[in-house]
């Protein structure tokens, strides 16, 4: 099953953040995928809530950058494409069988949780 913007459920800016299996708690810095605790950096979360804050649109790379580290995204840094790699290994490992992250080449990143195909 998967979920739209519609199913992410928010309580108030600093309350937790749940679109399908997971739930991100900002004031904790946790997340939790499929009930799991999933360890995560501080660079991983901020990513990790940025997107799903959007979930089920594109988030261009250069927004990801700016929101989650503050700056311009520099031409050829892959710091995003990098860190996106981590997240998705580690959201995957907390529940095999799902696809969290999507690419779209040009354009950015989706958080969209959904079964893998």
């Amino acid at each position: 099953m998967t979920r739209s913007t519609d199913d992410v459920r928010s309580e108030g800016p600093d309350g937790p953040i749940r679109v399908a299996q997971v739930e991100i708690r900002p004031q904790e810095g946790l997340a939790v995928v499929a009930g799991r605790v999933v360890s995560l950096s501080v660079r991983e979360f901020e990513l990790l809530s940025a997107l799903a804050t959007r979930s089920g649109h594109v988030v261009a790379r250069e927004e990801l950058f700016s929101t989650v580290w503050g700056g311009p995204l520099r031409r050829g840094d892959r710091s995003i494409d990098v860190y996106v790699h981590k997240l998705r290994q580690k959201l995957e490992a907390a529940s095999p069988g799902w696809r969290f992250i999507h690419t779209h080449i040009g354009f950015g990143y989706r958080f969209a949780p959904e079964p893998a195909a």
